[in-house]
């Protein structure tokens, strides 16, 4: 019967095909239901079963067909109970049919924790079935598909009650004595996927513990296998220790607990960036300093005699004291470094046997030149893989119910006695079921027409305002840049100018463009109030986006300040080596912009704090600002990677930075910022962090070393690459002299021309880590479709069920119906 009916309701598309055939299946349930309705031999049996159902033993099923039949209708709307308290059909309100009961009782999903004498018969069943297959053991994944027991299978008997007391004791004793000869893995095994409660477990537990056979005393023990036993047990004490001592390494794991407990994962997302950061920083700093700055401190270069003096001013502008030292570009020397035995003569011997010493060299242009290169070339690898794995974190699909109920049943750590992580974790938890509360109960907006219309307005002026300020602001520093330019074109002419007082002029433009980073994100602020975003997700990814035009813009500005105006001519500004003043200028723009950001969280956290209580008479506190603070990071990185070409030693000055940054943003984000008003949950934060870092800022940084390793003209009185066009030839003299000295390696030259010469083999590498990336992205987000295909699908089938249950109901009552209007008939005659 119902496998004639016409569902309507196509399973999927694109393809996928239903793990089980949906005509098998509709074939299925109307044997089945034909079976229990006219042609089973109980069917008398079934109706005198529907007059003797009890109020506690029905189910309450009745949203199962008005659910598929009233989409529109919630289970709080539908009402499933009739005026005795059974259950009734929601459409007419008549009691639900002995078959449909009959049918419901009997599926998998119903029979948990109604037939405990069911569940104990088929797990002995299986247990007897480990028993016997001996030595080829296999996992429980070889047995049902599913781990809910059904009464229909494996051969054992149909058992719809719980029965007698001594029928359960003794199906209890046989299941225990099976589980007794099981191994201990196999055991637990067992007692985890048995679909009863824990206190039935652990009873079982217990009287399988009990009957085993006492271990032999430890007197009857070798000592061999006692010596054994201590050591096998002090080695996993051991392990588990190291273990956890590697894992309290990690740093400020319990910082980031207590910011995510209370702030939740965007503001923690800020924290978790800056070590990531703070981790690139330190690998970039034992890089340089391993293979430029040691070799380089052991042989001294010999400087010109000069009285200077430490006035202070040196750690904010970078000059003066510093200026011929390790720190800078210009201090490494262009020759190659050697260390000898010292000559020892003898006073007795004659002048002809002097010591002949054994040479150490180390060739300095070609160290600093592979050095950077080298460098680059391996943050950009783990740039990659960090980010692909990124992605594959974040953009997996979770639905916001199935989270839910995860962190609900499952996110709790029984491992956790001490009382003070107790009480963080719980913070923590109750932090992310608000996220994900506030995830699943948001709405989307249903706008009219001039709604619509009126808001697009307000953002188009919001965006108008944001590129405006920022033209304005790329504008300001061009022609103050160019200002500047021509200042120090005039006082290099002056010989009576202070030494000081030109360094603090230098300071002009860093101060300029840190002053400018620090206003007009507040516009950037203003505008999104103006816009009114319901998202605070979206109000941070726009946020985002304003900020990351403004840096790359001023950077992009900068980059042309160095390069095109100092590089190109620095016999204007009376340079002698324009690579140390270079990176004199990236270590001002680090300072000066960690001076601002320090005054920014003073007065725009702190003070704002103070004045909102004491004057405004509000508890409202300053929220932390994600965007700003991220794009903050990604600039001075972006400052960082730059200059160390110019400043092997930048990498230490910015994780300095970082870790004071880090201690005072915590303070104040502890003491004067106030927890989000409206929680949301940023699974996806961290992914997008990671892609700024690494396609603007790295991407951008690259391509300013490459441009000045290839194209410009090294200073020609200082650095490794005095004397040479430019600092890619390094490498190309190194291998001619190889191919000199040794002809063998004339395939060397030969490689090094067609792989590192020629610009297309760097082409060809960024396009392969792009068609990587790309390909990586294209999986994930295929996993992503076909997982939305197959949850729709699930969700289908359940449609299906629901369906074909209050079609069998329907069947049933309308067969109620004509005997009814044939005994009117016949009482009508």
């Amino acid at each position: 019967m119902a496998g004639n009916f016409d569902l309507n309701q196509p399973l999927m598309g694109a393809g996928l095909e239903s793990p089980a055939d949906e005509e098998g299946v509709h074939v299925s349930f109307s044997q089945l239901i034909a079976e229990q309705i006219g042609e089973s031999p109980d069917g008398f049996e079934l109706q005198q079963l529907q007059r003797a159902l009890n109020d506690e033993d029905r189910d309450y099923v009745g949203e199962l067909g008005s659910a598929f039949e009233y989409p529109g209708r919630g289970l709080n709307d539908m009402e499933g109970e009739d005026d005795d308290g059974g259950e009734t059909d929601p459409q007419d309100g008549l009691p639900w049919s002995s078959a449909t009961l009959k049918i419901l009782s009997s599926m998998p999903s119903r029979t948990i924790g109604r037939s405990r004498g069911a569940i104990l018969s088929q797990y002995y069943n299986k247990t007897l079935q480990l028993r016997r297959r001996g030595q080829s053991r296999s996992s429980l994944r070889d047995f049902s598909r599913s781990s809910r027991p059904t009464i229909r299978g494996y051969g054992m008997e149909v058992d719809t009650t719980d029965g007698p007391e001594s029928e359960m004791k003794k199906k209890k004793e046989r299941l225990v004595n099976n589980l007794q000869n099981l191994s201990v893995g196999e055991r637990l095994k067992m007692l985890r996927g048995m679909p009863v409660s824990v206190a039935e477990k652990k009873e079982l537990r217990r009287l399988t513990l009990q009957k085993d056979k006492p271990p032999p005393s430890s007197s009857k023990i070798p000592c061999c296998s006692q010596l054994k036993f201590y050591i096998i047990i002090a080695a996993r004490h051991s392990w588990y220790s190291w273990l956890s001592f590697l894992h309290s390494l990690q740093p400020w794991q319990f910082l980031f607990k207590r910011i995510g407990g209370r702030f939740g994962t965007g503001v923690l997302s800020y924290f978790q960036f800056l070590k990531t950061l703070l981790l690139f920083n330190v690998f970039l700093f034992l890089v340089t300093f391993a293979f430029l700055v040691l070799p380089q401190a052991m042989h001294p270069t010999e400087l010109p005699v000069g009285v200077r003096t430490f006035s202070g001013l040196e750690l904010i502008s970078g000059a003066g004291l510093f200026t011929d030292t390790v720190m800078y570009y210009g201090y490494y020397s262009n020759s190659t470094l050697q260390k000898s035995c010292a000559r020892e003569h003898n006073a007795s011997a004659s002048t002809d046997h002097d010591c002949v010493s054994e040479r150490l060299s180390y060739n300095m242009p070609l160290a600093y030149f592979f050095t950077i290169g080298m460098s680059f070339f391996i943050a950009c690898i783990i740039l990659v893989y960090s980010m692909s794995k990124s992605f594959g974190r974040s953009f997996r699909i979770d639905k916001s119910y199935s989270i839910l109920a995860m962190k609900v049943f499952s996110s709790w750590d029984f491992r956790v006695i001490k009382k003070s992580s107790v009480e963080l974790m719980s913070q923590n938890n109750c932090t992310q079921l608000r996220e994900i509360l506030a995830e699943v109960v948001q709405k989307k907006e249903k706008n009219g027409g001039c709604q619509a219309l009126w808001r697009l307005m307000v953002h188009g002026l919001a965006w108008a305002i944001c590129i405006g300020g920022t033209a304005g602001c790329v504008i300001s520093v061009y022609f103050f840049s160019e200002y500047m330019h021509q200042d120090l074109q005039r006082t290099s002419r002056q010989t009576n100018t202070h030494p000081l007082l030109k360094e603090a002029s230098l300071l002009a433009l860093p101060a300029l463009v840190s002053l400018l980073n620090l206003l007009l994100p507040s516009l950037f602020s203003l505008a999104a109030w103006m816009e009114e975003y319901h998202s605070p997700s979206v109000r941070t990814y726009v946020a985002l986006g304003r900020n990351l035009m403004l840096k790359v813009s001023v950077l992009a500005v900068l980059c042309y300040h160095w390069l095109g105006r100092v590089a190109a001519n620095p016999s204007d500004i009376n340079l002698m080596c324009w690579e140390t003043f270079v990176g004199q200028e990236l270590y001002r723009f680090l300072i000066m912009d960690f001076i601002f950001t320090l005054l920014n969280t003073l007065f725009g956290e702190l003070l704002w704090r103070l004045f909102s209580r004491n004057v405004l008479r509000r508890s409202r506190n300053p929220a932390f600002d994600i965007a700003r603070n991220v794009l903050d990071l990604i600039y001075a990185q972006t400052l960082a990677w730059i200059g160390v070409l110019f400043s092997p030693l930048l990498p230490a000055v910015q994780i300095l930075k970082l870790l004071l940054l880090f201690y005072v943003k915590v303070t104040s984000v502890m003491m004067n910022c106030q927890v989000p008003r409206r929680p949301y949950r940023v699974s996806q934060m961290t992914t997008i962090f990671i892609t700024l870092l690494c396609f603007p800022s790295f991407l951008g940084a690259s391509v300013c070393v490459t441009y000045t390793m290839w194209s410009i003209k090294p200073s020609s009185s200082c650095g490794p690459f005095r004397g040479l066009r430019t600092m890619f030839q390094a490498g190309k003299r190194w291998v001619q002299e190889l191919e000199k000295n040794n002809p063998d390696l004339s395939v060397l030259a030969r490689v090094h021309a067609y792989l590192v010469e020629n610009p297309f083999f760097l082409f060809v590498g960024a396009g392969i880590f792009l068609i990587v990336i790309y390909f990586y992205s294209q999986v994930v987000d295929g996993q992503r479709k076909v997982i939305e295909l197959l949850q729709e699908h699930i969700e289908e089938e359940g449609a299906h069920k629901k369906y074909l249950i209050s079609k069998l109901q329907n069947m049933h009552e309308s067969k109620k119906r004509i005997p009814r209007r044939l005994r009117s008939q016949d009482s009508g005659c």
